[in-house]
């Protein structure tokens, strides 16, 4: 299939289109390398699949891959008119989004900007270029901090606590709507917690892992006592492969409009404090905890009923914690040496 992967030099992006690509996949890949972390990463994960760029605009091919590469921001709407008309599509998976809980309180219009306006630009490419499938990044926090546990897809999600969170609310109501207009099938995924190799800087697993070993210490917010359902990559990306290949699968979340939003995480919150016991064993250093209390927009817990996604399409996350924690660190130990000296 010709796919269009969006954010491909992120995490999730990165893992996504190398694997689809090396399954033979026509992938292209889009995303505007901005500096919200450290851009070198990005980079690498680019060089990781045989990508290098230098230029706006350009398109960059992999290196022994069916791998296409266009430093492209989704608020540039005259570049994604002329993506569209450069490929067909059969079908375009958007993780390219301003990330981040903590930052959406210090640059609101970011998330505005990416979330919001570039997704509706993407939707107007799908509806004008005949892209018959959207799979599309939602996020765990538009559960906010309901007591209802494990998080339903059914359950009211109408107090975000973040503005990032409210965008990804949006995201689901703008693809409903387009669904239901123009007949292009959405899926959304409410991704929890995804950590592993690659991972970005500016989550617990790489703040914690890179603080650790220079004997930094952590912060270890609401005194510790918080939860979250830990999901490994790899687990993710076997999940969005199979919603990739077996569209007709997904049930419709309303009859007769192609509108569905699934959860994927592991289904099996982990207690913080379990968490960062495992970096330290992993990692051979005990971590210096700062506690403190809770911070602006987060929430306590996070728990995926994973039942929908289970029936549709037969989603069981295979890795567990111990097993996906020691491979990220074993990734980590070499994760100096895996970016280049200069910007």
């Amino acid at each position: 299939m010709q796919i269009l992967v969006t954010g491909n030099a992120g995490f999730i992006g990165h893992h996504l289109a190398l694997r689809l690509a090396q399954q033979g996949h026509q992938i292209t890949g889009i995303d505007s390398l901005n500096d919200y972390y450290d851009v070198r990463l990005k980079k690498a994960r680019l060089a990781q699949s045989g990508i290098t760029t230098d230029e706006y605009g350009k398109e960059y091919v992999s290196a022994g891959l069916p791998y296409r590469f266009r430093q492209l921001d989704l608020c540039d709407k005259a570049g994604l008119e002329r993506l569209f008309t450069d490929h067909q599509f059969d079908i375009v998976v958007n993780l390219a989004a301003q990330a981040g809980v903590r930052y959406s309180l210090i640059n609101p219009t970011a998330y505005i900007d990416s979330n919001i306006t570039g997704f509706l630009n993407l939707l107007e490419q799908c509806r004008h270029h005949q892209c018959p499938r959207l799979i599309y990044a939602s996020s765990s926090s538009v559960y906010g901090n309901t007591q209802e546990v494990p998080f339903r897809e059914d359950a009211p999600v109408d107090h975000p606590v973040s503005l990032y969170a409210a965008t990804k609310k949006s995201n689901e109501l703008m693809a409903y709507t387009y669904a239901h207009l123009y007949r292009i099938q959405t899926i959304g995924l409410r991704f929890f917690t995804v950590y592993g190799p690659w991972g970005r800087p500016d989550m617990a697993p790489l703040l914690f892992a890179n603080a650790i070993t220079n004997g930094q210490p952590i912060k270890v917010f609401n005194n510790g006592e918080l939860s979250r359902d830990f999901t490994y990559i790899d687990d993710i990306i076997d999940g969005i492969q199979q919603i990739i290949n077996h569209p007709e699968r997904a049930r419709e979340d309303n009859p007769g409009t192609p509108a569905v939003v699934y959860n994927i995480g592991h289904g099996s919150p982990m207690p913080l404090m379990r968490f960062i016991a495992l970096l330290e064993q992993n990692l051979g250093r005990e971590a210096i905890k700062e506690y403190t209390g809770m911070q602006a927009g987060d929430v306590y817990r996070t728990w995926a009923d994973t039942s929908k996604l289970l029936a549709d399409y037969g989603y069981v996350p295979k890795t567990t914690l111990e097993e996906g924690i020691k491979q990220f660190t074993d990734w980590f130990k070499n994760y100096k040496s895996i970016l280049p000296d200069k910007k």
